[in-house]
């Protein structure tokens, strides 16, 4: 069953000083996006910056707890509703609230997705299946549903992942799903181009968030996954900020010539 939670007024604070972010409105300032899976994590950290750079947000989340608190917590200017991607009845529920805001959506970021590591031996229709649905299948219906209220100009940001190129042991169907993602991307950018749409993919390395560390089964294990994706060029694990700004980034004007592109985010991982 979905629910539909309304946080705050929908108004967002303007700098009183002209002269404040150097005399330039935040980058998204009278845009409305769309975050789906903006519970936590990623998601959650792209709302933020998002609200922060004078977006109005609409945030997604299977859970409805989870969404009311994201969305209390994201405040003024934020709209949460509960829905499962997977669910073409949620998202059509989606669809319906956008709307009735009237303002259409200039920002998609098809976030929401998750996986497990599952060995090709271990592997099973039931799970195969249900990757694919997760990963594959709440992206392109999401894009596909929101289509309707993208207004000229909009930016679609798909969600992929290093797994895609790397041959991670373990993380076949994963992978195989957000190399998926990969090729929808280029599709979609040739395909809406004529409407003015930008399709670009965001492509996170390790990125502390709950999703990674429940990839371990318990806290040795979980060490020694962090150590291991820490041994990145950069020799860290990256915050869900950072990688929110470079969304934000491809959401905003800054990338009105870049479509069909893949951005990483990813310390050097799958570069050098």
């Amino acid at each position: 069953m979905t629910c539909h939670l309304v946080a705050g007024d929908g108004v967002t604070d303007v700098p009183d000083d002209p002269d404040d972010k150097e005399g330039k409105m935040p980058q998204l300032e009278g845009k409305t996006a769309l975050v789906t899976g903006g519970t936590s994590g990623i998601g959650y950290a792209t709302a933020r910056a998002f609200t922060d750079a004078g977006a109005q947000v609409f945030i997604t989340g299977r859970t409805r707890q989870r969404v009311e608190d994201a969305a209390a917590s994201l405040g003024a200017g934020v709209v949460g509703v509960a829905g499962d991607v997977t669910s073409i009845e949620d998202l059509d529920r989606l669809v319906d609230v956008i709307r009735a805001s009237g303002t259409g959506l200039d920002i998609v970021f098809a976030n929401a997705g998750s996986g497990e590591y599952v060995t090709l031996a271990e592997e099973t229709p039931e799970h195969l299946i249900d990757t694919f649905n997760r990963n594959v299948g709440g992206t392109v219906f999401t894009v596909q549903k929101t289509l309707p209220l993208l207004n000229p100009g909009a930016s679609v940001v798909l969600a992929g992942s290093t797994a895609a190129t790397r041959g991670t042991p373990a993380f076949g169907a994963y992978a195989a799903a957000k190399a998926a993602i990969r090729s929808f991307g280029r599709t979609w950018a040739a395909e809406l181009a004529d409407r003015g749409v930008r399709v670009n993919t965001i492509v996170p390395g390790p990125i502390m968030t709950p999703g990674l560390t429940e990839l371990a089964a318990d806290e040795e294990e979980r060490q020694a996954l962090l150590d291991e994706l820490a041994s990145n060029p950069m020799q860290r694990i990256g915050d869900a900020e950072e990688l929110a700004a470079a969304v934000v980034f491809l959401a905003s004007d800054a990338s009105s010539f870049m479509t069909g592109s893949e951005v990483y985010v990813d310390g050097g991982m799958n570069q050098v």
